[in-house]
């Protein structure tokens, strides 16, 4: 699994646990439903300021879904310099 597939899992997943749907976390996001749909899906990779917007809107930090996610997808590099 690529780190994009990841994001997008831990996203939905993140979501899903929140009891939210994409239509209310779009709105919140100030996102389309069907763009927050394809990055759930993986179908796009979202931009540094798309990620702030949904972590802000769930409530929860960019770090901690991209660390969830690097996780996800195996990432042994995550703290090498």
């Amino acid at each position: 699994m690529t780190r994009i597939e990841a994001l997008g899992v831990v996203i939905r997943e993140a979501r899903t646990r929140l009891n939210i749907s994409q239509e209310k976390l779009a709105e919140s996001a100030k996102l389309h439903r069907n763009g927050l749909g394809r990055i759930e899906r993986s179908e796009v990779a979202l931009n540094l300021n798309t990620l702030w917007l949904i972590a802000d809107a769930m409530g929860m930090s960019a770090s901690e879904l991209v660390q969830k996610a690097e996780t996800l997808a195996g990432d042994n590099t995550a703290g090498a310099v």
